[in-house]
């Protein structure tokens, strides 16, 4: 069996944001890398029928695990703006742990605690709550999406990966989410000043940082 990796993110291109360089470095030593979103980000464009954003984004997302060399994309299909009350209603947090078993990963990547979208915070909070649990036994690592530095939490153990032989494959599957243009010039200046900042710090050309939750 293949080591799995696991990324839970709450929209379609946060894990490709946070920890795209990592994931893609790990598909190509050979490692299972799995991808877990959790809203299909249907409100990204009010103006257009939700079917309509839903077919593309999928699309946009496939595409890009392809790019990276990864294993496939699962959706949980939660409303945006609505993930506490759907984890609740829908048990959301049944059908994680049964897919965090099933893969067995070695390793989760998922959002920090102090990130100011209460989409990504809650998504936290939802992996945490399965670790509290004990239905998680592997390590947890976090990603930033919109902070350059971290500015909390900042003494947690961390895991630095150097991403130079996989950056370009990060913006290139970052840049596939074509229907997230406001989204992709507002954060690409910031994902690669950050990741080249974090290769400067650490001695390499590129790289990512994570911070062990569990």
């Amino acid at each position: 069996m293949k080591e799995t990796i696991l990324a839970i993110g709450a929209h379609n291109d946060d894990h490709l944001i946070g920890a795209g360089g990592a994931l893609a470095k790990y598909a190509s030593e050979g490692k299972r890398v799995r991808t877990i979103i959790c809203s299909f980000g249907e409100k990204s464009h009010p103006h257009l029928r939700k079917e309509v954003i839903i077919t593309r984004r999928v699309k946009e997302s496939l595409k890009a695990d392809k790019i990276m060399g990864c294993a496939g994309v699962a959706y949980l299909g939660v409303r945006e703006g609505h993930f506490d009350e759907d984890f609740e209603k829908r048990d959301i947090a049944k059908k994680l742990a049964w897919i965090i078993k099933k893969e067995n990963p070695s390793k989760i990547f998922t959002h920090a605690p102090d990130d100011f979208h209460p989409d990504h915070r809650a998504v936290y909070r939802l992996v945490m709550k399965l670790a509290g649990q004990k239905k998680i036994k592997c390590p947890i690592y976090s990603f930033d999406i919109w902070s350059l530095v971290k500015l909390r939490n900042r003494n947690l153990p961390r895991l630095v990966v150097d991403i130079s032989s996989t950056f370009n494959t990060k913006v290139k599957a970052f840049l596939v989410h074509e229907s997230q243009t406001v989204a992709i010039w507002a954060l690409l200046w910031k994902l690669i000043l950050k990741d080249w900042l974090s290769g400067i710090i650490h001695g390499y050309r590129y790289a990512e940082v994570f911070y062990r939750l569990k």
